[in-house]
């Protein structure tokens, strides 16, 4: 006969594993039913925004491309599709897949609030650019819309996220972007970086490479099926047309624009006098302001003091005061150089 003691501890054991399992909102099982269900929200919230870039590009998803991209099981991405076609939110036919109505909403509150906290990222926090989007594919789903709506008016409402796409307003209103990638200008075209796109990341890491900026104006000297070569800022850029396609320009005016004129301060060279016409798009939040508090302002003159002997940092003579940046800083700071007249004799 098993002893009365024993029973009492197997009893009382098995009730406190029974607790620990069904405990409200905290027990082991419905923490595993809530992990499976935000599983299935994130891979029908996936789903959606792989149609909405498809169709926002005019291209055709269907069902294999979903399997062939994203990192699920077939059999559970084709049982998410026919969840989400009896929740009205996608048509299949034919293994198309396009938006309806309450599907395009629901994708467009998800692209509203991935480039909203890649603007965050952009402007609050001293992440790197190239870490932007796959903290933003995480946050994504997370905010609510009340969450969102904070989040925007947090950032002063913007129209367009750090990489140059339109951030659909609440309502769903998006701006469309008034410009082409670089391959579908002819030579001698000059123009405005208005995009560029983060996907794929292999191109998207070239183009960070080459350290291309947002709003840096360009001049298109050579463009043929092998490359593309184009002055910006100073620079000469050799890019294989699939990554130029990837950069999106809006055409300027030949008096709009100077490849003569128009430096990164890093290139400044000893003995060179320059002023400073501006502070790059690119340069963003914590260290735009430290570098107008410096004294780095329009229109104020500027010179090499001292170089170190890597020649990184450097410092530069700003209103009679010597200050030491770094060229990942110089690089933000553009200048138009003066030029000095030899002294007669």
């Amino acid at each position: 006969m098993t002893n009365p003691v024993t029973l009492l501890s197997i009893f009382i054991g098995t009730v406190a594993f029974l607790f620990l399992l069904f405990y409200p909102k905290k027990g082991l099982y419905w923490r595993v039913l809530s992990a499976i269900k935000n599983d299935n929200k994130i891979l029908i919230e996936d789903i959606l925004k792989k149609i909405y870039h498809a169709e926002d590009s005019g291209a055709i998803l269907t069902s294999n491309d979903l399997i062939n991209t994203i990192n699920e099981s077939p059999k559970k991405i084709l049982e998410t599709i026919a969840e989400m076609e009896t929740k009205d939110l996608i048509s299949f036919k034919n293994g198309t897949l396009k938006l309806n109505e309450m599907g395009m909403d629901y994708a467009l509150h998800i692209v509203r609030v991935h480039r909203l906290w890649e603007k965050y990222l952009s402007e609050k926090t001293g992440f790197d650019k190239k870490d932007w989007h796959e903290i933003a594919e995480k946050m994504e789903h997370k905010l609510d819309t009340r969450q969102t709506k904070e989040l925007s008016i947090n950032l002063g409402n913007p129209r367009f996220d750090p990489h140059g796409d339109p951030i659909p307003t609440e309502a769903g209103e998006i701006e469309p972007i008034n410009g082409k990638p670089i391959p579908n200008f002819k030579e001698g075209t000059i123009g405005r970086i208005i995009h560029i796109e983060d996907e794929p990341e292999i191109i998207y890491k070239q183009i960070l490479a080459e350290d291309l900026h947002i709003g840096s104006q360009l001049h298109i000297v050579e463009n043929n099926e092998k490359r593309v070569v184009f002055h910006s800022e100073g620079e000469e850029y050799v890019l294989a047309p699939i990554v130029a396609n990837n950069i999106t320009i809006t055409e300027l005016l030949k008096e709009e624009f100077s490849e003569e004129k128009s430096f990164r301060l890093s290139n400044l060279k000893n003995g060179e006098e320059a002023k400073i016409i501006g502070i790059s798009r690119e340069c963003r939040g914590e260290i735009r302001r430290r570098l107008l508090d410096l004294g780095f302002v329009i229109n104020t003159k500027i010179t090499v003091d001292l170089t170190s002997p890597m020649n990184n940092p450097r410092a530069y003579l700003v209103r009679d005061t010597s200050i030491a940046i770094r060229n990942e800083q110089a690089k933000f700071i553009l200048i138009e150089k003066i030029k000095t007249h030899a002294k007669s004799h």
